[in-house]
């Protein structure tokens, strides 16, 4: 009887001593359809952000490359003299010219990062989705010069009675076609940035738990 009082009791572990012993955890898998999701996502943006940055620079290269000198008559009948016609004539195509330039530099930038993000997923997610933020502002910078430079073409093109504005394009016909060029381009990439504001706001709503 009296060995039977000292048995010992049976070992137990602490709390401590098992979560050591447990296995670590893998952390959870993202599922093959959203990795190909995020890729998919990622690969446009590439595309989008390089031709953002083609139609920017082919802008610029045009609207800077507008110039044309003519003989024109001067209010001294009937002498004539050389005038010329240039972009940096108007505060509108300069604002032009720095917005395009703006956003040129921007898209190369932003272009680099998302292809890195696309080799390597998941490296930095957090810039990649701020780019939204920046690409709206850059879409109103770019569609208030692309207005400000088509309404200046405009009056260059029709003229305005009312004001006395004389329409010039019937004399400096290289110099019109080179800025209706620029603003059509302009207007490209106007859409690609609304596009790239549509596909990032689409794959940040994705990333939101349901």
């Amino acid at each position: 009887m009296a060995s039977e009082s000292y048995k010992t009791a049976p070992e137990t572990s602490t709390s401590w001593e098992k979560e050591e012993d447990r296995p670590p955890v893998a952390p959870p898998r993202q599922p093959p359809q959203s990795r190909a999701s995020a890729a998919y996502f990622a690969l446009v943006d590439v595309i989008l952000r390089f031709l953002l940055f083609a139609s920017a620079l082919a802008a610029v290269l045009v609207m800077v490359t507008s110039k044309q000198t003519e003989i024109v008559p001067i209010p001294i009948y009937p002498f004539q003299a050389p005038a010329s016609a240039k972009f940096n004539h108007s505060p509108a195509f300069i604002y032009f010219v720095a917005a395009l330039s703006a956003v040129g530099f921007y898209s190369i930038i932003t272009c680099l990062f998302s292809l890195f993000a696309l080799l390597r997923p998941g490296s930095c997610p957090k810039v990649v989705s701020h780019f939204v933020i920046f690409d709206v502002l850059f879409l109103g910078i770019v569609a208030a010069a692309t207005g400000t430079a088509g309404g200046v073409a405009y009056i260059g093109l029709k003229g305005n009675s009312h004001t006395g504005w004389r329409k010039i394009c019937n004399i400096y016909g290289e110099f019109c076609r080179h800025i209706g060029a620029s603003v059509a381009v302009s207007l490209i990439a106007s859409i690609l940035l609304a596009l790239l504001v549509l596909f990032s706001i689409s794959s940040l709503s994705k990333k939101i738990p349901r």
